[in-house]
């Protein structure tokens, strides 16, 4: 063997070695649990707790709010939606209905996040949206709207319990 040869291989050995995560097999089994544990969205190490990483406190008031309280919101908010277009008269389950659901769900999502900061299920809850670094703009409340209402973006969470709608609209979901 040359001693190209053999660098060659010590240099592709250590690259294969180098790109394996420390204490993980090189393997398409490794690469496919890597996969369906989804992109890491932590930015940096592990805070002790939710919210660390961000300058926020433990918990009380400004903390992260959890995950059971914001299904509960999301709820109470869907619930007010459904009734107002029943009151309409619009069957819910009628394609008009539903889209008169989800046209209301947004809006009140909309009107509501821009002027208080919070829907009625959000109060009901005790949470509130806020935006890092500075206070929440509609421009935040739009993109964070919109990337609720296609839904995925908000069932993929970050170490921190964010969605990802909140942190592509740089809000973050706060306990009162």
């Amino acid at each position: 063997m040359t001693e190209q040869t053999a660098a060659g291989k010590g240099t592709k050995s250590a690259a294969k070695a180098a790109s394996a995560p420390a204490g993980q097999p090189d393997s398409t089994r490794a690469a496919l649990g890597g996969w369906l544990e989804g992109p890491n969205l932590l930015d940096g190490e592990a805070g002790k707790y939710r919210g660390e990483r961000l300058g926020l406190p433990e918990s009380g008031s400004g903390s992260l709010a959890g995950q059971g309280r914001r299904l509960g919101a999301l709820l109470v908010d869907w619930a007010v939606a459904y009734l107002i277009v029943m009151a309409f008269g619009w069957h819910p389950s009628s394609e008009a209905g539903q889209w008169g659901v989800l046209a209301i769900f947004a809006a009140e999502h909309l009107v509501l996040l821009s002027t208080l900061g919070y829907t009625i299920g959000k109060r009901v809850f005790g949470l509130r949206v806020g935006r890092l670094g500075g206070p929440l703009t509609p421009l935040n409340v739009v993109i964070r709207t919109v990337l609720l209402m296609l839904v995925v973006p908000a069932v993929i969470w970050d170490q921190d319990g964010r969605g990802l709608h909140d942190r592509l609209a740089g809000t973050v979901e706060l306990r009162r």
